[in-house]
């Protein structure tokens, strides 16, 4: 929902639902289990094969560190509920109370897709990618306001005649 303010625009995101991305919970999943498995390999078998049951343990502890850090990295910069605070330039992404102050550079190019906005840097990196509006109405008024341009409410009389 936008509702203008007086140097810009409140804007309530609605978050999508989630794709089921369960890849990283099975592996930790995977990885508990294993733990235990060392544990009793530890006590029943020989130490050669224990030491290596712990050897592949730590490695797949390592392993599962390296994809969670890579999933945070790509999860970074995305927007996709909350309330979002617009202005010429800036942006304050209210997420349940944790707010995150955004200041756009002069190189900072903000693109429309769709319903989406996408925030680059001056080398087309993606450093934003803000989702969750209802319209693409909301999206390009968003959009408009950070580029610095104005909106102004506009009131609408109906008038019917009568024959």
């Amino acid at each position: 929902m936008l509702k203008l303010t007086d140097d810009g625009a409140k804007i309530t995101l609605q978050a999508q639902p989630q794709t089921a991305d369960n890849g990283l919970f099975w592996f930790g999943a995977a990885l508990l289990i294993g733990a235990v498995a060392v544990a009793m390999a530890m006590s029943l078998l020989s130490e050669r094969l224990a030491i290596g049951a712990l050897a592949l343990l730590i490695i797949g502890s390592f392993i599962f560190n390296k994809q969670r850090q890579q999933r945070k990295k790509a999860m970074s910069g995305v927007i996709n509920n909350g309330i979002l605070w617009v202005r010429a330039g800036e942006l304050v992404h209210d997420n349940n109370g944790k707010r995150e102050h955004i200041h756009l550079t002069d190189s900072d190019d903000v693109k429309l897709i769709g319903e989406q906005l996408q925030i680059c840097d001056s080398d087309n990196v993606r450093k934003y990618h803000i989702s969750g509006f209802e319209t693409v109405q909301e999206a390009t008024a968003a959009k408009a306001i950070l580029q610095g341009q104005g909106l102004t409410k506009r009131h609408v009389n109906i008038k019917m005649s009568s024959d």
